[in-house]
């Protein structure tokens, strides 16, 4: 009986689930440049949005710039490393094949 009843309401109530992100924030004493600040309050008040939250997502957006420029660097040091071995590589080969052929085919 419990589970026939059961199942009669799980068609009848959807299934709802609640996800709660929690945003905790830091205090931070900012000092700009006049024309900074000035430029910001007009674009804030233009757009209807808080300073706060404006400055949180130019800083997030400056964050992820930086990130792929760093990630970018990183990158470029590895690439040359590795072709640095793969030249390595092929001067061992081209040496083996050298010897090869000097023993080989005289």
């Amino acid at each position: 009986m419990y589970k026939q009843h059961h199942n009669r309401f799980n068609r009848y109530i959807p299934k709802v689930y609640t996800f709660v992100k929690i945003f905790t924030m830091k205090s931070l004493s900012l000092k700009l440049d006049d024309k900074v600040f000035d430029d910001t309050e007009a674009i804030t008040k233009a757009m209807k949005v808080a300073r706060n939250r404006y400055i949180n997502d130019a800083l997030e957006l400056y964050n992820k710039f930086n990130q792929r420029l760093l990630l970018e660097k990183q990158i470029k040091k590895e690439v040359e490393a590795c072709r640095e071995s793969s030249m390595e590589v092929m001067r061992d080969w081209e040496e083996t094949d050298n010897e090869f052929d000097a023993k080989f085919n005289q």
